[in-house]
């Protein structure tokens, strides 16, 4: 932190250097040559009169609440009495500098909201095929992720995870699975591949994922499931849903991850989905109320994401168009 050198004579000025020992003291004409993202204390007559940008503390006299009250308007992070500074002066500057770093953080969000959007795969032409997607964060940032990619000319591979837990830390597991599951060749490969380097980093999260392959040209679907919930879902024209199976733990809970593989074919004009299980959050009743409500919707192909969600809503389908 800087403490700018005030231009007129404060009487209790040494005691407050004395007490914090750790300043830079620097002058008004040298602001323009510090870090402006850290915490500055000034008087604040200076303040006042240059408004410069450094985020800051001010300090007045006992009688210069006006000044104080328009040092606020301005921006100030806060403002002491030069007489009457907090009798824990170390604790209390810390408390402001946390508080400035987190709402920094927050500035920040909508720009990573939208960063993280760019990293979700682009549309692909699938011949006889159609991929469509629901991704709707619940706060500006996601746990939920999807991704889909072409492993041969007949063969596309994808997933679909959801990350225990909300916020950075949730969204940022989302870009490192992206960025390792690039030479996986199969949805078994790629669930054991994430969980054995999960497990190796001891983060202290863990994900659901379900993963599969599908087959363009012989209509085959492989798939499987790190202890995802809800199951994926199969809908035919006039025919009942069908709710496939899945297996085995999430990933991150333990070394020796089971993992089994299901095997189907997809019929003509059949849908295959995989949703999150904040695509739950939107119907009441207990899980299998919920569950019947969501199949009847996505059947109907009437499901709407509300505007503000609990949770992360994710959702990916296969459609075979013939």
């Amino acid at each position: 932190m800087y403490f700018i050198q005030p231009s007129r004579q404060i009487s209790s000025l040494e005691h407050v250097l004395n007490t914090l020992p750790s300043l830079q003291m620097i002058t008004i004409e040298e602001i323009h040559l510090y870090d402006p993202t850290r915490i500055a204390i000034a008087d604040v007559h200076d303040f006042l009169e240059y408004q410069w940008a450094l985020p800051t503390i001010v300090i007045a006299q006992e009688n210069e609440g006006a000044e104080l009250s328009l040092a606020w308007e301005l921006g100030a992070l806060a403002g002491w009495i030069w007489t009457k500074l907090p009798s824990n002066l170390e604790g209390s500057l810390f408390k402001i500098d946390a508080q400035y770093k987190r709402n920094q953080d927050s500035r920040d969000l909508p720009s990573a909201a939208e960063l993280q959007k760019k990293l979700l795969p682009n549309p692909i032409d699938l011949q006889n095929y159609k991929v469509e997607t629901l991704f709707q964060p619940s706060a500006y940032l996601s746990g939920d992720w999807y991704d889909y990619w072409k492993i041969s000319d007949k063969e596309i591979m994808f997933y679909l995870a959801d990350v225990s837990g909300h916020g950075v830390t949730s969204s940022l597991l989302t870009s490192w699975m992206a960025a390792f599951h690039g030479r996986s060749k199969t949805p078994r490969e790629l669930i054991k591949k994430l969980n054995g380097m999960l497990v190796q980093e001891n983060i202290e999260k863990h994900i659901t994922m379900l993963a599969g392959i599908l087959n363009i040209e012989t209509h085959t679907l492989k798939w499987s499931s790190a202890g995802h919930y809800p199951p994926p879902i199969i809908f035919e024209p006039n025919q009942a849903p069908r709710v496939l199976n899945t297996s085995s733990f999430p990933l991150g809970l333990t070394e020796d991850l089971e993992v089994e593989e299901f095997e189907c074919t997809l019929n003509k004009h059949a849908r295959f989905i995989i949703c999150s299980d904040g695509a739950l959050e939107p119907f009441s009743g207990g899980l299998n109320e919920q569950f019947a409500q969501l199949v009847y919707h996505l059947q109907n192909q009437s499901f709407r994401a509300p505007d503000h969600v609990a949770d992360d809503i994710a959702i990916l389908s296969l459609r075979r168009m013939n």
